[in-house]
């Protein structure tokens, strides 16, 4: 397993709507989340920023690049494009973090 960090951002004023469209997640997007490997996931806001911190856990063995491809996450990203800065085909600009700290 490995845990994978990553940033993304809203647009101001968003927060609210961003939780309850994620409070409202589609069981279909859940389940294509875990069939690729993810578990543990979870996603802060910085509130002055509006950058969203995600941070989630991937079996060795995912399949997360493949979601791109996925009809469901090309639908989920089409519901959340209008509240966050996205690329041309509605995916979120998803930054990577490098781990720098660990305390176990």
């Amino acid at each position: 397993m490995e845990k994978y960090a990553f940033t993304m951002k809203l647009h101001a004023g968003q927060a609210a709507e961003y939780k309850r469209r994620h409070d409202e997640i589609w069981p279909e997007l859940v389940t294509l989340l875990k069939q690729a490997g993810i578990s543990d996931y979870s996603i802060y806001l910085d509130e002055q920023s509006h950058v969203l911190f995600a941070v989630l856990w991937r079996r060795d063995d995912h399949t997360m690049d493949q979601l791109p491809q996925s009809e469901i996450m090309q639908r989920w990203w089409s519901h959340m494009a209008d509240i966050m800065e996205t690329l041309p085909n509605n995916e979120p600009v998803a930054l990577p973090l490098q781990p720098m700290f660990h305390l176990s």
